[in-house]
Order: structure tokens, then sequence, then C-alpha cells
């Protein structure tokens, strides 16, 4: 019973043993392997010195209890910036808030410089803010708020990026949410925009005037051109007319004279004679011989009109 007892006593220990050995496995398995989602990278450091940098995704390798790692994220971030005031060119204040996407696509380098993505954020404010200082600075406020911004941003993104790389940070796109005038200063600034839209409002209005101007004087031009024109083929028409009546008027003439003349006398007496006209004509005068030529004439029908006979 006693050597059953023994036996009995040693089991638990090697059962034990073999627990704890499966799980010094397990353990050290686990220390020594390791996985990469696809959306992170690692850097590996040994004793607090980076080593080497891991991108691609599945199953790898340290050195237990002696290399470290540090994941970082590989999709693009995005930071929201607190807001901040801008001075324009023409002395204004601006009230800016922006928004920014980046990316880590030099982990190594990130680690050495900011280590974080609080401190990267850090940075940015630095980097970005500094950028739009100086590009919204050589802009007027009337400029920013009234025209396209696509311009100007892309010129801050593309020189905030330059910057950032120091840091292992590639910085996508930076956006304004909103650009807008201190409370103080909107009644001021909107009193000027309106005085300058009135401006070009008369600006335009008498550029129209001088505009219609020149139309109306063209169009009078055209006018008188054409007056002109028709006037000179009047004149034409009537002096070839008058040729042809001078014409008519001549071949008549030397048909019988004295009977032209007579009929022209005609035409001057009756111009000339209006009602309760009083006429003073000299005796041989040959209108005063036709007149009496007519009475005469007149006056005989009357005679030789017969008489009723009375009964």
């Amino acid at each position: 019973m006693s050597a059953e007892g023994a036996e009995t006593r040693k089991l638990p220990k090697k059962t034990i043993a073999l627990f704890v050995l499966i799980l010094i496995i397990v353990f050290g398995v686990n220390s020594l392997l390791f996985t990469i989602r696809e959306d992170r990278q690692v850097v590996v450091t040994r004793f607090g010195k980076p080593v080497r940098v891991l991108r691609n995704a599945g199953l790898h390798y340290r050195l237990p209890f002696v290399e470290q790692l540090t994941f970082f994220d590989r999709r693009l971030l995005e930071y929201d910036s607190n807001p901040t005031e801008i001075i324009t060119q023409d002395k204004k204040s601006l009230v800016v808030d922006n928004f920014s996407r980046w990316r880590i696509v030099d982990p190594l380098q990130f680690l050495r410089t900011v280590r974080s993505e609080t401190g990267a954020q850090a940075r940015l404010d630095d980097i970005i803010y500094s950028e739009l200082r100086q590009e919204l600075g050589r802009k007027d406020l009337i400029d920013i708020v009234a025209k396209d911004r696509a311009q100007l941003m892309a010129k801050v993104t593309e020189e905030s990026d330059k910057k950032a790389r120091e840091y292992g940070i590639e910085i996508v796109d930076v956006r304004l949410k909103r650009a807008d005038l201190p409370a103080e200063n909107l009644k001021a600034i909107y009193g000027r925009m309106q005085a300058e839209r009135q401006r070009i409002a008369r600006q335009y209005r008498s550029e129209g005037k001088e505009q219609a101007q020149k139309i109306r004087a063209e169009t009078n031009r055209e006018r008188d051109v054409l007056l002109a024109e028709a006037y000179e083929k009047e004149q034409i028409t009537k002096g070839e007319g008058d040729a042809k009546s001078i014409d008519i008027n001549a071949k008549a003439f030397g048909q019988d004279e004295e009977f032209y003349a007579f009929l022209k006398s005609l035409e001057v007496y009756e111009g000339s004679l209006k009602d309760k006209t009083t006429l003073v004509l000299p005796a041989s005068s040959d209108f005063l011989r036709f007149l009496q030529g007519s009475v005469n004439k007149n006056a005989n029908k009357s005679e030789a009109k017969p008489e009723k006979k009375s009964e």
C-alpha cells in the first residue's frame, strides 16, 4: 500500500510539470510570433533602438524579451483642428477652422520625431496654420470670403506636405470648414462689401450708358447716310423728270410758239387769281382779249336763242 501511495503522489508532480512546460511553450511561442493586420505597420525596437520596419500583413517573429513592437495605423487619418484667428492682407481678422487628412508613410521617422498620433496632431497644427497664415495673409478679406478657395487650399496642402515629410507624415488634403469674421467686425465688413458691389453696379451702368450712346450715334449716322442717299436719288430723279419736262415743253413750244406762250400765261394767272381778286390788265393784254372774246361769244349765243311768241 505504501508503494502504491508513493506512486500516486508522484503523478500530480508529473502532471504539474507537463502543464508548466506547456505554458512555457505557449508563452514562448506567443512571445516569439506575432501577426500584423492589413491596416497596421510595425516598428521593431531592440532595447529602445529601432531595428526594422514591417509593413506586410501576416505572421512575423521577434526575439522575446529583447525586441519590442510599436504599431502604427496605415489608414488615412483625419484631424479636426481648433479655430484660430488670422490677419488678412488688408488687416482684417478672420476666424479659420480647418480639417486635414493625413497618413503615416515613414513609421520609423514618425517614431523618432513625434512618436504618437497625439504628437503628430500637434505638429500638424503648427505646420498647417503656419501655411494658412502665410497664404491668407497675402489675400484681401473679400477675396477669401467671396472667391473660390480651391486653388488657395491646394497651395496650402502642397506646402504643408513638404514640411510634414520630415516627420514621416504625408498630408493628403487640407480644407477650410469655415472662414468667418469675428462678430465685432461683421457689420463693418458687410458694409464695405455692399459699397464695393454698389461701385461695381455703378460702373456697369456707366459702361451700359456709354455703349447705348455709341449705338445711338452709330444708328443716327447710318440714318443720316440713308437719308442723304435717298435725297440724292430723289434729286437725280427729279432732275431727270425736269429735263424730260423741259424737253417736252421745248418740243411743244417749237410746234406752236404763240399758243405755248399763251398757255403759260394762263397757268400764271390761274395761280395768281384767288376769290374776290381784282386784276388790272393793259388793253394790249392777250389774256384780256381772251376774256373779252369769251364774253362776246356768250352774248352772241344768248341773242341767237329764239324768243317765245305770246298768244
